[in-house]
């Protein structure tokens, strides 16, 4: 029989055939799915996706009922052009259907070639090769870096001195006339050795009240710090005694200057002077000065007029003005007391035991 006639009875007799052969699923396929094209996927970069159901999107219609129970249809238009015969093998399912194919596996990006990571010199035509941030250090580099420099001097053995006349004041002593007071310093020798001089006195009226110079040897034993050794004369009203003194000198922390003298005179006299001082930099020429000072001795002296114990006490505040770093006028008030046995002998002597006073001077140094 000849199935390639398009007489629509024809066709109904052949679809009516294949039903009852066992044909219907096949038969049902057989409908023209070209216009049920899935929605492709975006092919991936890097993996290679597993394969898909290619009828997981496709809408499947059920077997076809027996053809007494439907309806006449037309069917020329879904017919292919020649039904093969019922003896003939079905036809391919997935001959209408339109596969994707697989993408081919992405291969690796090269982000070295892209430049991806690197500085680039806008001087440099952009085939050329990446260059190192940083080159190599080289010895011509270190030589230009710390070039061969002259030595500076080096003061350890050099031979340095230093004057300072630290007070130098006047004030009125009322009925005994205009007193004058000083406190001197003076060294030379290296940073390590060096020979001290150091004078301190007041003269009252003409007179000279007490007064004292020392020669001393020092030697640099920390940082900031010297320790001294040598001799002290007194001079003044009474005997003029002479002393061996060993102290140590130099600067605390928070900056205090600070001196502590010990003595050992004729006959067994001791005694021990204290010293600290401390500047107030108000501005970089305004500058002031505190002081405080303390002697005791180990016995009494009447001529000297010296009692044993805490003999004076003393504490004074200087203001200057450095019109040159080094010279400097300057105005201040001094307070001054007698304590024990020295406080006794003044007594006797109608002396007042306790005084302030208002005092002006200079300091140079050089």
């Amino acid at each position: 029989m000849n199935l390639s006639t398009h007489d629509p009875r024809t066709a109904l007799m052949a679809a009516a055939v294949l039903l009852s052969l066992g044909a219907a699923p096949a038969w049902g396929q057989e409908v023209d799915h070209s216009m049920h094209h899935p929605v492709e996927p975006a092919a991936p970069v890097q993996e290679t996706p597993a394969p898909q159901d290619p009828h997981a999107s496709h809408h499947m219609p059920p077997p076809a009922k027996p053809a007494q129970q439907e309806p006449s249809v037309d069917h020329s238009v879904h017919a292919p052009a020649e039904l093969a015969s019922a003896t003939d093998e079905p036809a391919d399912p997935h001959a209408g259907h339109h596969m994707p194919t697989a993408a081919p596996p992405a291969e690796p990006v090269d982000h070295a070639a892209m430049g991806h990571g690197t500085v680039v010199d806008e001087d440099l035509p952009a085939t050329a090769a990446p260059r190192d941030p940083i080159p190599p250090v080289t010895p011509g580099d270190r030589a230009a870096a710390f070039p061969d420099v002259g030595g500076h001097a080096v003061h350890d053995t050099a031979i340095h001195s230093y004057w300072l006349l630290d007070r130098l004041e006047t004030w009125d002593a009322d009925d005994e006339g205009t007193g004058v007071g000083w406190e001197a310093l003076a060294w030379i020798g290296t940073d390590l050795n060096r020979l001290w001089l150091r004078s301190e006195g007041e003269r009252v009226g003409g007179t000279n009240e007490s007064a004292d110079v020392e020669v001393l040897y020092g030697r640099a034993i920390a940082r900031w710090w010297d320790l001294v050794a040598g001799v002290r004369h007194d001079f003044g009203e009474g005997p003029s005694p002479t002393f061996a003194a060993v102290g140590v000198m130099g600067v605390a922390p928070y900056k205090f200057e600070v001196d502590a003298t010990a003595y050992l005179g004729e006959s067994g006299q001791t005694g021990l002077g204290l010293e600290a001082e401390y500047e107030t930099l108000f501005t970089n020429r305004l500058i002031g000065q505190w002081l405080v000072g303390a002697e005791a001795w180990g016995q009494d002296d009447p001529e000297r007029g010296i009692g044993s114990g805490l003999s004076t006490l003393e504490a004074g505040f200087r203001l200057r003005y450095e019109f040159h770093r080094q010279f400097a006028p300057y105005i201040g008030v001094v307070w001054e007391r007698a304590y024990g046995g020295t406080a006794d002998y003044r007594r006797e002597q109608s002396d007042d035991i306790e005084d302030t006073r208002i005092v002006a001077g200079i300091r140079i140094w050089f």
